[in-house]
């Protein structure tokens, strides 16, 4: 029998695991002062103290003052996307495969001043509704083995890339100009696919699904999509009576009842969530070995909420697939939530470009490490089977 100890994490050798981990990020850190207080900075947001800011990082890690915490934020030299390549191999190498989808999407971090980088009255997911907050684009990457975030990056607001006085104070590089998320959300991507990273399908909700120029560059890699669209969404179809104008709540109300099945879409906190769905092909053209498709989604407790995604899919995936796909977006909300709760990613005090991109950085390296147990404990489950079940059910 496979000891409760084997699958409840008690026995994983965590620590040996965090020192492990510290040892592969290291060489991002070239002075060994830096590389203590990285260190440390990383022990204090797996910690259980409340909040991880400079004063309360230094005291978890037996320092007067928060000086060494706010210098590897600030003037210690260093290089934030060095770090992110090494967490995102390490997100990789443990939770890495093919079928893995990657997830974008952006997460508000409220504020009380103004002169903190990117911050403006601009609307919040985080709160639904327009704060004073920055606002930062993630790339997020789950597989059956778990999800981490993998990617970051502030966005700028105009008013802020335009104003020299501002850039020079927060010290935003002159190589940042101003990019709408959407952008961001194509470099993000983009870097991720460059690097390696194994992906069937890429994931958004409308704000980025609704953009054409990421959907684009995504076919032209050949690179499967389930990106979400609002109900509005303007379609064009070329037809043999001409030139058709809809969009999917339009679509979606011609569609058959003997069109929709019901499918899961993974498995939320009240197990798992069902509900209809329904796809109808698209008449644009598509490279050979893809179809697209309009996805359509209908809760079964309330018949009038419906979502819509575009589907750029490999030819014969099934309904199932795609609703299945779909389901995954969740997973980098789960990303947020954790950072946030447990890891202090919205405890950011740093003021500038680089001291923003610092923070966001290491807290997602903890959540590497935590994403990395996780999935050994994943692994483990799996692998050993009850010695007193029947063979074929053990396997």
């Amino acid at each position: 029998m496979v000891a409760v100890g084997g699958w409840s994490g008690s026995l994983l050798r965590w620590e040996r695991e965090l020192t492990e981990l510290k040892d592969r990020l290291a060489p991002v850190f070239v002075r060994s002062e830096v590389r203590r207080s990285a260190g440390a900075f990383i022990d204090g947001v797996l910690s259980g103290i409340a909040r991880k800011t400079g004063w309360q990082l230094a005291e978890q890690a037996g320092l007067g003052r928060p000086y060494r915490m706010q210098s590897l934020l600030g003037r210690s030299c260093w290089d934030a996307d060095a770090l992110r390549d090494l967490v995102r191999d390490e997100v990789i190498a443990r939770l890495g495969d093919r079928s893995g989808v990657l997830v974008v999407d952006e997460t508000g971090f409220l504020k009380k001043g103004r002169h903190s980088v990117g911050v403006a009255r601009q609307y919040s997911g985080t709160a639904g509704r327009v704060e004073n907050c920055q606002v930062g684009v993630f790339l997020g990457y789950a597989s059956r083995l778990g999800q981490a975030l993998i990617d970051r990056r502030l966005y700028l607001p105009e008013a802020w890339a335009s104003d020299d006085a501002r850039r020079s104070r927060v010290q935003i590089p002159a190589s940042v100009t101003f990019a709408t998320k959407p952008q961001i959300a194509c470099a993000l991507i983009g870097a991720a696919l460059d690097a390696g990273v194994p992906c069937g399908w890429v994931l958004a909700d409308a704000l980025y699904g609704s953009d054409s120029r990421l959907r684009r560059m995504l076919e032209a890699r050949r690179q499967p999509y389930v990106l979400a669209v609002r109900s509005n969404h303007h379609l064009r179809f070329l037809t043999e009576a001409g030139l058709l104008q809809t969009n999917p709540a339009e679509l979606a109300d011609e569609v058959p009842a003997e069109a929709w099945s019901t499918h899961a879409a993974g498995e939320g906190t009240k197990g798992i969530r069902l509900y209809d769905w329904a796809r109808i092909a698209l008449p644009w053209i598509a490279d050979t070995g893809f179809e697209r498709w309009m996805l359509i989604r209908r809760s079964r407790h309330d018949p009038e909420a419906y979502a819509y995604y575009l589907v750029f899919a490999p030819a014969g995936s099934e309904l199932a697939e795609l609703a299945g796909v779909a389901g995954l977006r969740w997973t980098i909300e789960e990303c947020f939530q954790r950072a946030k709760e447990e890891l202090g990613l919205d405890h950011c005090e740093a003021r500038s470009w680089h001291g923003w991109h610092r923070h966001m950085t290491l807290c997602m390296a903890a959540a590497a490490f935590l994403a990395r147990l996780a999935a050994q404990l994943r692994q483990a489950a799996g692998s050993k089977a009850n010695e007193r079940s029947p063979v074929a059910l053990a396997a």
